[in-house]
């Protein structure tokens, strides 16, 4: 009798359409047109004129840097298809050598990009709005308007060339070398756990959150405590690489005019001040939400508070469902299929294509990611599907991102290029999603019930109460930083004050993370600064466009999709005000978007009292 089983889903990845094979003629032929190019346009760039008239007699100089930015957009589409084809190879395998210095190649090309986005804001800078409005006329920026009008306003704070290029060149050695100094330490940095039966291990400080995640509260807090004995240790030594990189960014917004330490990161992210300012005082108003959710696990802990070392503890409200991969790919179909057809109709094309790398063995990097190539148009997805329900969210998160990327995909290229800010709103809507089409799911028993209630509910204290713990301290240390270096010792005061005003009676007194400001990398990154409030921003921009679809159905995905068209082409509120109508300058949005966890945190404490615990 003849085998009618379908055949297992494919897990491996097919990336031939972006080359052949790796190193091949045809990457070898792309890769070197693009160096031959990016030397062309800069040596354009170099000699590009200012547009400073809107008459004729501005005409050349127009039609110049409309003619440089085309250019500099599709060599960017380029390095970027370069880009998400080396990064899909080393996470594919890391041990491939070959890749990782193809990969240290493109680096140096990309710099030299990089020179020429400092020659066009060079030539803007002296625009006014009659020159600047005759720019825009140009044929070449049709649809760019956005995208040049975010180069403008950095134009405007821009040093003299040669100062631009100075501080270029120092940033390798100096500004950046605060990373890489943090780096350095914390990748080598150990400490030492006392076990249950009371033997020592010493650990790498890279397997610290996994500890601190673990249910035996004993090392938890046993990894707390010394891993905090390590970072004091090294206190001088980060204190000054924090100082130091908040120092280097005062004296270059000095340098620039820039105002106000926020001016930056606000810029980055496509966000008004007012709008940050109205959902970080709606969270405040509301901790009580996100708090509700510790108090159940110090509840179920049997303890009347949590100290920092609980935040991360598990609920055991129910055993980690397994999956295999085929039945995680079918439950993902199932729920996008019945709430959104054609994001099921793009997701089963993407399984079918073998857009997606998920298989588990040796030498794949960790983690998960979405890329996406702007030459052929095509999004892949990165994972490693572990066998549970988490790797099965994960996946959903993933294909939300994908999808966004695919909306997108017949735009001009940088109309494709959203902030930070609104990159998560798609895929925890995907995210979503799936949680939903679980619990509708037909015979949902009340254990599989308990754990996605808990899961749906496990990351909002995240968002709305350790997100704005990282704020909070980053803008009273910026705020005193100003004034002069700030002690190791003043770090860990407004970092403990930071917690208990934002944590409140949840946190147990004395049980704070004092050193949680040299623990926690994003505050040491140079590139951006911070490197928190996007993410909150994103979950509850979200959570407002999940509560949207629940009360509007099949109507509301138009809408969702004009918004996620916008993403590229407009600051965080016009892309908003204009496809949904919502005004997210105010704090009232931010509250309903808060309040639209209310139902879910509900249901865990029905749970958690229905059990008894």
């Amino acid at each position: 009798m003849a085998n009618t089983a379908a055949a297992p889903l494919p897990q491996t990845w097919d990336l031939t359409s972006y080359f052949p094979t790796f190193a091949g003629p045809e990457f070898a032929a792309f890769k070197g047109a693009f160096r031959s190019d990016l030397a062309g346009a800069l040596a354009q760039a170099e000699a590009l004129p200012e547009v400073k008239s809107a008459d004729a007699t501005g005409a050349a100089a127009r039609a110049a840097w409309a003619g440089l930015f085309a250019a500099y957009e599709d060599l960017s589409a380029r390095g970027a298809h370069l880009v998400s084809y080396l990064g899909c190879l080393s996470a594919a395998n890391a041990a491939d050598e070959a890749v990782q210095a193809e990969d240290a190649a493109l680096a140096l090309l990309l710099a030299e990009l990089g020179k020429i986005k400092t020659q066009l804001l060079r030539a803007l800078r002296p625009a006014d709005d009659a020159a600047y409005a005759a720019l825009l006329a140009e044929p070449a920026l049709a649809g760019a308007g956005h995208s040049v009008g975010l180069l403008r306003a950095e134009a405007v704070y821009q040093m003299p060339a040669a100062l631009e290029a100075l501080a270029a060149d120092l940033g390798v050695d100096g500004f950046k070398a605060w990373t890489r100094l943090y780096e350095t330490i914390a990748g080598k940095l150990t400490f030492e756990v006392e076990k249950s039966d009371g033997t020592r291990e010493t650990v790498p400080m890279a397997q610290r959150q996994a500890l601190l995640s673990q249910p035996d509260r004993a090392l938890r807090r046993a990894a707390f405590e010394g891993g905090n004995r390590a970072w004091a240790a090294h206190a001088d030594t980060c204190a000054a690489a924090l100082n130091g990189l908040a120092g280097t960014r005062f004296t270059l917004y000095a340098r620039r005019g820039r105002g106000h330490f926020l001016d930056v990161p606000l810029h980055d992210a496509g966000v008004a001040r007012a709008t940050l300012d109205a959902m970080f005082a709606a969270i405040a108003a509301n901790y009580e939400l996100p708090r509700r959710i510790l108090k159940l696990g110090a509840r179920i802990q049997g303890t009347p508070a949590l100290a920092w070392y609980d935040l991360g503890a598990p609920r055991p409200l129910a055993p980690v469902p397994a999956y295999s991969w085929d039945e995680g790919v079918a439950a993902v179909q199932t729920a996008f299929d019945a709430a959104y057809p054609k994001l099921g109709d793009y997701f089963r094309r993407i399984v079918r294509a073998r857009w997606i790398e998920a298989e588990k063995r040796a030498n794949k990097r960790g983690g998960a990611f979405q890329t996406s190539s702007p030459v052929t148009r095509e999004e892949r997805i990165y994972m490693t599907f572990g066998g549970t329900i988490n790797d099965v969210v994960t996946l959903a998160h993933e294909a939300g991102h994908a999808w966004h990327t695919h909306v997108l995909s017949d735009l001009r290229p940088c109309a494709r290029d959203y902030a930070m800010t609104l990159a998560e709103t798609a895929s925890t809507f995907a995210e979503q999603i799936l949680v939903r089409g679980l619990l509708a799911e037909p015979g949902l028993t009340p254990e599989r019930k308990a754990f996605l209630v808990d899961m749906e509910t496990g990351h909002v204290p995240a968002y709305l109460l350790n997100i704005p713990v990282r704020y909070l301290f980053e803008n009273r240390f910026h705020e005193e930083r100003r004034a002069g270096v700030v002690s190791p010792t003043r770090l860990g005061e407004l970092m403990v004050a930071a917690q208990r005003e934002v944590y409140g009676e949840v946190l147990e007194p004395g049980a704070e993370d004092p050193w949680f400001w040299a623990s926690k990398q994003h505050f040491y990154f140079a590139d951006v600064a911070f490197y928190n409030f996007p993410y909150t921003f994103g979950f509850l921009l979200s959570q407002a466009l999940a509560a949207q679809f629940r009360r509007e159905g099949a109507g509301f995905l138009p809408k969702y999709e004009a918004f996620l068209r916008e993403t590229g082409r407009a600051s965080c509120e016009d892309a908003v005000r204009r496809t949904l109508g919502w005004d997210i300058r105010e704090k009232q949005f931010w509250a309903d978007a808060i309040v639209a966890v209310a139902p879910a945190v509900q249901a865990l404490e029905e749970i958690v009292v229905a059990r008894g615990q």
